[in-house]
């Protein structure tokens, strides 16, 4: 009877019982993991990062399970260095599985992966072929700065504040990067915000198009680009790299990955290396950041005001991120006198290629003829760039104590 007495009180059901709160709170987790799985299960809404990201988080909130240990990774000093030897030793002594995996989270190794796998997929001729697509790119990171004010309006620190801000980018991983290094007992809601935007993209930007541009600007009908030579496909990863580094050098690791996987594919001597970038290296990564993120939503951390906050924040700076977008589009539809259709202007922010593919349905129902795809992507692979650089200026701001 002892022996069943031990092993009934050593259960995950006793700890439930034990604290009529944690019970509660328990059961609040189970109800927002059960949604994630119905968006990403049912409706399709970005499936292959919910379904491991909630998976994460059923893991993180089995009662008894003890697989993951914020702790170890959110310890504060001066010495960077000492506390990162700490971190790693508490991992290795005392950590289990999920601590192990968020090891590739904490040394943003999984995001810049990510960023590789993107850029052998990524096809930048529609923005080589058209430069202008930069300026695009670029005012639908508008959302970025806005929401970092508005977060420290309503209290925030710095350093959470562009952790929520680098939402309005539209980039998982980006905002991951940034997260884990500026604010990691958040990164659980925030990357969920951030994937949760991206996958209602065809929901949140219609709207908003039809609502800042006239039935006559979504039926422009836009000139077929150029043909990019293979040299400039070569050259362009290169010379972006140098550039961007070089003025932003914290956006290295996502830039420099992003543009040696589009060289990988461009070059067209390392089909192997591109296709695996392309497929299993991504597929690997993706499991693993998925299930690393979503260990850090436990009750304790998520079951917070925060991410009610967090969650407002993120809406309203991806909003804002698309506006920005559309009225750039505007203000070069002026510009060129009626050659740009403004739709583009809200592929900007950086959900390749879903944010594109929104622009080509909103202008083809206006016009049936209409075909917005290609010259969306050119501003669509802008905002990559642009949401990579964003999260270098705050890496930046941080490094300098700024933030």
């Amino acid at each position: 009877m002892e022996l069943i007495k031990n092993f009934m009180q050593s259960t995950g059901i006793a700890e439930l019982a034990s604290d009529p709160v944690f019970l509660v709170k328990t059961l609040v987790m189970y109800v927002i993991i059960g949604v994630l799985f119905y968006l990403a299960v049912v409706k399709g809404f970005e499936p292959l990062l919910l379904i491991p990201i909630a998976f994460g988080m059923l893991l993180a909130n089995l009662p008894g399970a003890d697989l993951f240990h914020m702790d170890f990774f959110t310890k504060t000093g001066d010495d960077s260095k000492a506390l990162m030897i700490d971190m790693v030793k508490d991992v290795v002594s005392k950590g289990s599985l999920l601590d192990f995996l968020y090891l590739g989270v904490k040394f943003g190794i999984y995001p810049s992966l990510i960023f590789l796998g993107i850029g052998a997929m990524t096809d930048f001729s529609p923005l080589i072929a058209n430069p202008k697509s930069l300026f695009l790119g670029a005012a639908a990171q508008f959302g970025v700065p806005v929401a970092y004010a508005g977060a420290i309006l309503i209290g925030f620190v710095p350093a959470a504040a562009a952790s929520i801000g680098i939402i309005g980018g539209a980039d998982g991983p980006t905002a991951i990067l940034v997260t884990k290094e500026l604010a990691p007992t958040l990164l659980g809601a925030i990357a969920i915000a951030a994937y949760s935007y991206m996958a209602l993209i065809p929901m949140i930007q219609p709207p908003l198009m039809k609502l800042l541009t006239t039935k006559k600007e979504r039926q422009v009908v836009m000139t077929t680009l150029r043909p990019v030579s293979k040299l400039e496909k070569v050259m362009f990863p290169v010379v972006v790299t140098v550039i961007v580094c070089l003025i932003v050098p914290d956006a290295a690791p996502l830039v420099g990955l992003l543009m040696l996987g589009n060289l990988l594919n461009v070059s067209g001597v390392t089909d192997r290396l591109s296709k695996t970038a392309q497929n299993e290296l991504i597929n690997i990564v993706t499991i693993f950041l998925g299930i690393s993120v979503g260990a850090t939503a436990n009750a304790e951390n998520f079951l917070a005001p925060t991410t009610l906050y967090i969650i407002a924040l993120g809406l309203t700076a991806f909003c804002l991120s698309t506006i920005g977008g559309l009225l750039a589009g505007k203000l070069m539809y002026v510009l060129t006198k009626g050659k740009v259709n403004p739709l583009i202007g809200s592929a900007g922010v950086s959900a390749v290629p879903m944010a594109a593919r929104v622009a080509q349905t909103v202008g083809q129902k206006e016009n049936p003829s209409n075909f917005l795809l290609m010259h969306a992507m050119g501003p669509n692979v802008a905002g990559v760039i642009g949401s990579a650089v964003a999260a270098g200026v705050f890496l930046s701001l941080n490094s300098a104590g700024l933030l």
